[in-house]
Order: structure tokens, then C-alpha cells, then sequence
């Protein structure tokens, strides 16, 4: 059974039991405080407090031997990296997605995204390999701030979980990890606090259950 639930993961995680969910994608607020150009933002997006407990109870309840893949916030990876080592995860690759615009410039141009590719326990070498660089679709970031494809995420479902597997993505926005989840055949759980992101998950995943 699928869930797209509205709340904190905070709240909603510890009511899972341990070792439910095959294979965790989530890409959670980056710690830098972000308003795009009409003014939208993303809740929990300045403090860190929540960023440990929350990768403590994806690791618990990810079964042994599983993948979670994380995007982050790349001026923040010390904050991320001492939340997955300390909630008891494996850094076993990195990915990178190539975008053919710049979402900005500073010192330099940022044409990408990046992911860390994190294991629990040790999980079974893949016969072929994903590539650790991945293309990118522009979304336009209608539905939400930090709108990610799901024709980039469609990949990592597909290598990292099997057909009919459980994929969990606490931090869930719009819903596109769950749409991606649906398309390829495994289940989903979303999470996601703001209540209008929530409703557009909603709406998409109902498109989708028509497709």
C-alpha cells in the first residue's frame, strides 16, 4: 500500500516499524535558507536541529543491506555527512547531474546537482552499475522551489529498489519521488510538512492512478 502523508517526518517516521522500507530517495531542505525569485521558500531551511533525528529513523527503518540516496546542500556537507555517519550509514558513491543551464553564479556557474549514494549494511554489487554522471530536465520548479525531474529520479528507483519495493522520501514536496516510484512499479511513502506542497503531490499522484 502507498501513503503520501502531510506532517513533520519527525512525528510520522517513529510510528513505522524497523526495517519496512526498501530503498530511501529524498533530497531535504539544503540549510540555506532559499527564496526563489517570486519569494517561495522551504520550511526548516535555516536550522539543522532536525537533520540528524530524521536520517536516524531512515536508517532504522530501512531494511539491512539497502540503499539511501540523498541529495543535499553542497555548502553544507559537513552538516550532512555527520548526520549519515552518525545515524549509522555508509557513504559508498556520489552522483552527479549535469544540468545545461546554471541555476546561478557566483565565483562560478552551478550547472548541477549532486547526490550521495548511501548504504546500510552491504548491499549486493550491481551487475551494471548505474553512472555517477546522470542528465537533468529542467522542471521550470512550477509545482515547487526545488522541484527535482522525475526523469532523473526514475533512475536511481530503478537501480537502487526492486518492482513492488517500498520507496520512502521524507521530505517529499511536490511528490516527485513518489510519481517516479508509481511509474516504476514499486510502492511509495511520501512525507511532506507544508500543506500545499502536499495537496500538489496529491493532485499529481491521482494523475497518475488515471494514467
Amino acid at each position: 500500500m502507498s501513503r503520501y502523508y502531510q506532517g513533520d517526518c519527525l512525528h510520522i517516521l517513529p510510528t513505522f516499524p524497523d526495517r519496512c522500507i526498501d530503498f530511501v530517495l529524498t533530497d531535504p531542505p539544503y540549510l540555506v535558507n532559499y527564496r526563489d525569485r517570486t519569494g517561495r521558500s522551504i520550511a526548516n531551511d535555516k536550522q539543522a536541529d532536525w537533520l540528524g533525528p530524521a536520517f536516524k529513523h531512515a536508517y532504522r527503518v530501512l531494511r539491512p543491506d539497502s540503499f539511501c540516496v540523498s541529495f543535499y546542500g553542497w555548502n553544507r556537507v559537513d552538516y550532512f555527512f555527520k548526520a549519515w555517519k552518525e545515524a549509522g550509514f555508509r557513504v559508498v558513491g556520489h552522483l552527479v547531474f549535469a544540468k545545461s543551464y546554471q541555476s546561478s553564479a557566483k565565483y562560478v556557474q552551478y550547472r548541477h546537482e549532486s547526490a550521495y549514494l548511501l548504504a546500510k549494511g552491504k548491499p549486493a554489487l550491481p551487475v551494471n552499475p548505474l553512472p555517477d554522471l546522470l542528465p537533468w530536465k529542467y522542471t521550470g520548479n512550477k509545482l515547487h522551489p526545488t522541484q527535482k525531474p522525475v526523469e532523473s529520479l526514475a533512475p536511481l528507483v530503478e537501480a537502487f529498489s526492486k518492482p513492488g519495493a517500498i520507496v520512502l522520501d521524507p521530505f517529499a514536496g511536490s511528490g516527485s519521488t513518489c510519481v517516479a516510484a508509481k511509474q516504476a512499479g514499486r510502492r511509495y511513502i511520501g512525507i511532506e510538512l507544508d500543506a500545499q506542497y502536499h495537496a500538489v503531490g496529491l493532485q499529481r499522484l491521482a494523475v497518475q492512478g488515471r494514467a
